[in-house]
């Protein structure tokens, strides 16, 4: 039996073991640290699952550890199946605390405009900028990251010493048809976790705190749906809210786009819901 057999094997067990408290839980949850879901639009139409993180410091790009023990308090009645929306791009790190609640092999894909690679100043600080790292550092059940979208020249600015464990569809790479064959072609031997920065997108498709990409929505939901139709996927995470403007103006079509780019993606995961496995 090979390994990719044992692992379709265990997770047959676990959804036998957990139904039920799969079952009395939902699967799309909002993580509420800044309140800009409750300006976007399309949570109007979908029962989701509040996360309240608005009363918490020491969250906002980093988080020291007394907050990050009271998030996972908070994350601790679920699962990582489904799909979290984790508000900007300053709390990505809150993908560590939802894959850390994997306890079976696994991949993790990450759409992003950065690697998020970078060293962690303390050991006890976790930032937006270093989580990848830290996964790749500490999780057992990590078996393969591959990002996808981050700019060329932060790729290269890095010296990473994973091997094969570590791969990278860049955004220079992604703008030719040679690029977009190699990840068509990529597979990944256990189930998938998924987590998509916006700010992979270009500026007309999402608004951000941060440099942005220069992929199309439409590009991207090609992407997600090429690894939604081949892999196994445990969950998916969303962020790349964008902090509220002073201009009235301004800050109502940033929420209109926002909200457009979180709605598509949302219908095209639950359309792919089937393939959305519980661990």
């Amino acid at each position: 039996m090979s390994q990719r057999e044992i692992i379709k094997q265990k997770l047959k067990i676990y959804k036998v073991v957990l139904l039920n408290e799969r079952t009395m839980k939902p699967n799309i949850i909002l993580m509420n640290f800044t309140h800009v879901y409750e300006q976007e639009r399309f949570i109007n139409d979908i029962h989701f699952q509040w996360i309240d993180c608005t009363d918490l410091n020491g969250t906002n790009c980093y988080c020291d550890a007394e907050a990050a023990k009271v998030i996972r308090q908070r994350m601790a009645p679920y699962l990582p199946e489904g799909i979290h929306f984790i508000d900007s791009g300053n709390y990505h790190y809150i993908s560590k605390f939802w894959t850390d609640k994997i306890k079976t092999p696994f991949s993790l894909v990450v759409f992003d405009h950065h690697p998020d690679m970078q060293p962690s100043l303390f050991d006890n600080l976790m930032s937006c900028g270093c989580w990848v790292k830290k996964v790749l550092d500490t999780n057992p059940y990590l078996q393969k990251v591959c990002i996808v979208g981050a700019a060329e020249k932060l790729i290269k600015a890095l010296h990473p010493n994973y091997g094969e464990k570590l791969k990278f569809y860049s955004e220079t790479e992604l703008s030719h048809e040679e690029g977009w064959n190699r990840f068509s072609h990529e597979h990944l031997n256990e189930p998938v976790y998924i987590s998509v920065d916006k700010d992979v997108l270009d500026i007309k498709s999402a608004v951000t705190n941060w440099d942005q990409g220069s992929l199309s929505l439409t590009e991207l939901e090609k992407l997600l749906s090429i690894i939604l139709k081949k892999e196994e996927i445990i969950g998916v995470d969303i962020c790349g809210e964008c902090s509220s403007s002073l201009d009235v103006f301004q800050k109502n079509r940033e929420l209109s786009i926002n909200s457009k780019a979180n709605k598509e993606l949302l219908n095209l995961f639950l359309s792919n819901q089937n393939e959305i496995h519980p661990l």
